[in-house]
């Protein structure tokens, strides 16, 4: 049977079970061990756990808990609260200037956790209420918090460059300073669209009518006392990893005690905040781990068999423009990004892909930026976005899912501009690591 073949089969088999509500995890792991006990009979299940072993033994791997326990713990510290009214009253009384503030808070929460989940129902919680009780285009505030809360896949320390890290052997640390402008970036374009919208339609964002946005912008500038704990804890996890002090998992537990720290400052520390912290990092963790067990040991018997080699070898054979080969992956991983996780999706195509990208002459750093971004689409994108899911969980009465899947259609817009200018400008990514590290 030819390799064409046990791929189509591969396929059909992983879709089936999803259809059937098994776990995607188990639905790997399931396949894998299926196919290795077909190619190799019962030694098959050796080269299964081999498989896996080598990938959870990564001592990078440990940061993935460190970080998601300081998010659990800062989303239950108040800290958001503290940053929100900060920056609200810091913004004055610009129109938009609340839905442009949301999106600043988002780029800070963003470098102190990692992950987009958090992030994005404490933005739920928090700003999208302000906004409508203001008088906030419903789409626009829904729309901006979950484009902004998805920045944490890109921005340092995001958890997905991490395990992209992982997936393709490159340095994490350089992977942390490639994403850091074109985050930048596409939190400019949103601002940008933001203003430009209230501009043109100022019936979009009604004036912020907080008293002290009516101060002189110098006596405002005191109210900045909540951003201090944030931009102190950024700056010890990342200066940190940068100034080569620690490695990027020593600075993830330095970041979980900082979040401890910030929590006893703020009076929210407790022995029940801890506890259900630590169950929600042991729920996330545990999932996170079920999925790799799955997709790594899916790609090694993959991997065996011959399956990477031929698709490597028709990617790399492909007569197209080396970009349009890169375009075509990333079409791939949105077409993925409909029906799987995304640390299946890494796990499967990153030890595909990454080989091809170096064989076009490419740096496997800037590519992992273009991934982390194509993960954003994915995270906004019907019928699975799961930033849609999490903000409706925490939502005001009347507003619907479908109602968050139509607001966040023009940011979506935004995130494939955003991609498609790294695409086309490298530099935007690998610019600081260059400067950092050469």
């Amino acid at each position: 049977m030819g390799i064409e073949v046990v791929t189509l089969l591969i396929v059909l088999a992983l879709l089936a079970l999803m259809a059937f509500g098994i776990p995607l995890g188990v639905t790997t792991l399931a396949v894998s061990v299926c196919t290795a006990l077909i190619y190799y009979g019962t030694n098959g299940l050796f080269l299964v756990a081999s498989n896996v072993y080598h990938v959870l033994e990564k001592y990078e791997l440990v940061a993935v808990p460190f970080f998601v326990f300081m998010a659990n713990v800062l989303e239950r510290s108040g800290i958001a609260h503290a940053l929100f009214d900060s920056m609200s009253i810091l913004g004055g009384r610009a129109r938009g200037s609340v839905a442009v503030q949301t999106c600043v808070v988002a780029v800070i929460l963003a470098a102190m956790s990692g992950i987009m989940g958090g992030e994005i129902v404490m933005l739920g919680l928090i700003a999208l209420p302000q906004m409508l009780r203001l008088g906030y285009d419903r789409n626009l505030s829904i729309g901006i918090i979950c484009a902004a809360g998805a920045l944490a896949t890109l921005i340092p320390p995001s958890v997905v460059m991490i395990v992209y890290g992982l997936a393709a052997q490159v340095s994490i640390t350089k992977l942390f300073a490639a994403g850091a402008v074109p985050g930048m970036v596409l939190a400019l374009i949103y601002i940008t669209y933001i203003v430009i919208r209230c501009k043109l339609n100022p019936a979009l964002a009604p004036i912020n009518d907080i008293p002290e946005t009516a101060l002189p912008f110098h006596k405002r500038l005191k109210y900045l006392k909540g951003a201090i704990l944030p931009f102190i804890l950024i700056g010890c996890v990342l200066g940190a990893i940068y100034t080569g002090i620690t490695t990027v998992t020593e600075a993830a537990a330095m970041g979980a005690v900082g979040a401890m720290i910030i929590a006893v400052i703020l009076k929210q520390f407790s022995y029940r905040m801890i506890r259900d912290a630590m169950r929600q990092t042991a729920l996330t963790v545990g999932s996170i781990i079920w999925l790799v067990l799955g997709a790594v040991s899916l790609v090694g018997i993959y991997n065996l068999i011959g399956g990477v080699s031929f698709l490597t070898g028709f990617l790399k054979g492909l007569d197209m423009h080396p970009l349009a080969v890169i375009a075509v992956m990333m079409a791939i991983v949105m077409v993925l990004g409909t029906f799987l996780e995304w640390i299946a999706i890494i796990f499967i195509t990153v030890p595909i892909f990454a080989p091809v990208v170096v064989g076009l002459g490419y740096d496997p750093v800037w590519f992992g930026v273009l991934f982390a971004m194509n993960i954003q689409i994915y995270y906004l994108s019907p019928p699975f976005g799961p930033a849609c899911f999490f903000l409706k969980s925490v939502a005001p009465k009347g507003i619907e899912l479908q109602h968050i899947f139509k607001a966040v259609l023009p940011f979506i817009g935004l995130q494939v501009i955003g991609m498609v200018l790294v695409l086309f400008f490298p530099q935007l990514a690998l610019w600081l690591p260059n400067l950092m590290f050469n």
